[in-house]
């Protein structure tokens, strides 16, 4: 009954219509003050995200990745029917581009023989200066309309709570700043539950949480913290542009380390941390 009337609280909020005022910037304050980048300007948004991940991992072929440093998603949407349309942050940054360290980057790797002397040389003098860490870093692929939001979902423990196309950016000075799992076009879509995952096999499935829920006394901000996003069901192709003019050589170097392309079933990702919605005209009456 809980989480029932929640819901309601929920759909209620994005009922309510948002403010057909427009502003150059937004500044609002007190308990909405993290709402700062949502899309405010379009006075077809009723409602306002802010996501803050603090822990949790994601896993892609052999390399498991834990998340070290928060990773932010904010924006806002529109209510049509019973759909939610994710609309994109107010400054362009939807998921912020958060570095991951990779634990054991290339440490204890050397250069293939088959690759040519030079390129040897310099592979192996780069891990032999230090240059041994990889950080991962998940980016939004393609327009922030990609990204799917169900906050009824997210509250009720089933079906999909956030979808999200990615792709996954590895950087180390010999990769360069192109290296890419995933692409605009073929982006890594992850669609995270709070219920329970159906993968195939060899994974098992597990089951996330929404966690707790607080509404504040005007019902016009929600906030669910301390539960779990989930999916052990997704693919990952192989990497892309890892070490400029020579990604065709190292293209495989990298896939063979990280074990990709890896089908459906073998990777998994989790996401912890706090999720709050607010109706965008509360949002929007805080501003100075």
């Amino acid at each position: 009954m809980k989480r029932l009337t929640l819901a309601a609280l929920v759909l209620g909020a994005m009922l309510v219509p948002a403010s057909s005022a427009l502003g150059a910037s937004h500044h609002p304050t007190g308990e909405f003050a993290q709402f700062a980048e949502c899309p405010l300007n379009n006075a077809a948004v009723a409602g306002c995200i802010f996501s803050e991940s603090n822990g949790g991992f994601f896993q892609v072929g052999k390399k498991t990745v834990p998340l070290k440093n928060p990773v932010i998603l904010q924006g806002g949407f529109e209510v049509k029917g019973s759909e939610q349309i994710f609309v994109g942050a107010e400054n362009g940054e939807t998921l912020s581009k958060t570095p991951q360290p990779v634990p054991g980057g290339l440490l204890g790797i050397e250069a293939p023989k088959s690759w040519p002397q030079f390129l040897q040389d310099l592979f192996n003098e780069t891990i032999n200066n230090g240059f041994t860490g990889v950080t991962a870093t998940v980016e939004l692929a393609g327009p922030a309309s990609n990204v799917k939001i169900n906050l009824l979902n997210l509250l009720l423990e089933t079906g999909t709570a956030i979808s999200l196309p990615t792709k996954i950016k590895l950087s180390n000075p010999f990769l360069g700043s192109n290296c890419y799992i995933g692409s605009n076009s073929s982006p890594v879509v992850i669609d995270f539950t709070s219920g329970e995952t159906s993968p195939p096999p060899p994974n098992e499935p597990i089951h996330g949480s929404a966690g707790t829920f607080e509404v504040n006394e005007e019902s016009t901000l929600v906030t669910v913290s301390g539960g779990a996003l989930v999916n052990n069901s997704f693919a990952a192709p192989g990497a892309k542009g890892c070490g400029g003019l020579f990604s065709f050589l190292i293209d495989p170097f990298v896939n063979s380390i990280i074990g990709l392309p890896s089908p459906a079933g073998t990777n998994s990702a989790v996401l912890e941390g706090k999720l709050q919605s607010a109706v965008a005209a509360a949002v929007k009456a805080t501003e100075p």
